[in-house]
């Protein structure tokens, strides 16, 4: 839709040389704005025991609950086993989780790409 918008716009303007320059710039912000009100709001997807991910994290696709064997706990952090990533336990991506469970959040949800997010249940030791 903005794409559209833009186009039939910036087409309808340029044809009318340097005056129509002037009014596409001036129109611009305002057909931006408009474009943007009718997109709806960006969510984040939920976990299967139903608690959201948050935006930061997720973007609808780049999170998942993981088996507690995927993440192990080791002295120096935690380690995503897939990639051999190490997240230490104070890193910001790392969060809590709500439902105790491992929840990964990585690049596009690939299980070889690097940690969005990391929701990890209380520590065993």
């Amino acid at each position: 839709m903005l794409r559209e918008s833009l186009h039939l716009l910036f087409r309808s303007t340029f044809s009318l040389q340097s005056r129509g320059a002037k009014v596409f710039f001036l129109l611009l912000p305002s057909a931006v704005a408009l474009a943007l009100a009718g997109s709806p709001p960006a969510r984040a997807h939920q976990a299967p025991s139903g608690w959201a991910y948050p935006l930061n994290c997720c973007s609808n696709q780049d999170c998942r609950e993981v088996a507690h064997k995927a993440i192990s706990e080791r002295p120096e952090g935690y380690v995503i086993i897939g990639t051999g990533e190490v997240l230490s336990y104070k890193d910001g991506r790392v969060k809590d989780s709500p439902d105790g469970e491992y929840h990964w959040c990585s690049a596009d949800g690939a299980d070889d790409g690097r940690t969005i997010c990391l929701f990890v249940p209380p520590r065993s030791f």
